[in-house]
């Protein structure tokens, strides 16, 4: 069972060790187009500039597993993997300062912009976080990465609130 086409629950009613999937909550984009419509372009521009993909993605899982947003993980780490992230990196970033070793210093610094712009705790990002990304960024990677974050933890927000379940994304297709 190596795919969760696997883990699902046969067509013909044949019983399954796992779980049922739970249904969405709620069709929130089918009852606020114009919102969703909004957010995916947002997300789109949110892409464009001169941020490294590969950086964008290792920051939109880690937002994911902090928010335990099951749809979003599925989608940014088969994202992820498709576009050659390694399984080991992706594994260890829920531990990245503890497997320092695996990423770049501009990934850490990223990663750590990313755990203080999605836990907002303390009300403020801290100024040693800021100058430490800003050091290793220009300003418009800063400015991409500061929109990338921000908007992963839009559609983790409504994801995690509506339920939509994991399993069913294709890499690209978002």
């Amino acid at each position: 069972m190596t795919t969760t086409e696997n883990r699902r629950p046969s067509p013909t009613g044949a019983s399954s060790p796992y779980a049922p999937e739970e249904p969405s909550r709620f069709a929130w984009a089918e009852h606020a187009p114009e919102s969703f419509r909004a957010l995916l372009k947002l997300s789109a521009v949110s892409e464009q500039g001169p941020l490294d993909p590969a950086l964008t993605e290792l920051v939109k899982v880690r937002a994911s597993q902090l928010n335990q947003c099951a749809l979003c993980l599925d989608m940014h780490s088969k994202d992820a993997l498709a576009a050659g992230e390694t399984v080991e990196r992706l594994i260890q970033l829920s531990a990245w300062r503890e497997s320092r070793h695996f990423y770049t210093e501009r990934e850490l610094a990223a990663l750590e912009l990313t755990e203080a712009m999605t836990n907002l705790q303390d009300g403020f990002v801290p100024d040693e976080v800021f100058a430490g990304v800003a050091a290793l960024f220009d300003e418009a990677e800063l400015a991409q990465l500061i929109t990338a974050i921000a908007v992963i933890n839009t559609w983790n927000r409504i994801s995690v609130t509506v339920r939509r379940p994991a399993g069913h994304y294709r890499p690209g297709t978002h």
